[in-house]
């Protein structure tokens, strides 16, 4: 039982880790800035070819 609880807390707490990286990155983007490296990581963008999406 605990390690089905333990693995119910690692996808939740991904879950927000990746809801809170969207969310941070977004805004940034809307303010005309570059979104954080380690936001850009959580989301599975590499930080490197950011600047080549066209927006």
């Amino acid at each position: 039982m605990s390690a089905l609880r333990n693995n119910a807390r690692g996808f939740f707490g991904n879950a927000i880790a990746i809801f809170g990286a969207a969310t941070v990155a977004a805004a940034a983007v809307e303010g005309h800035r570059r979104p954080m490296d380690r936001d850009l990581y959580t989301l599975g963008i590499d930080p490197r070819n950011f600047n080549a999406v066209k927006r």
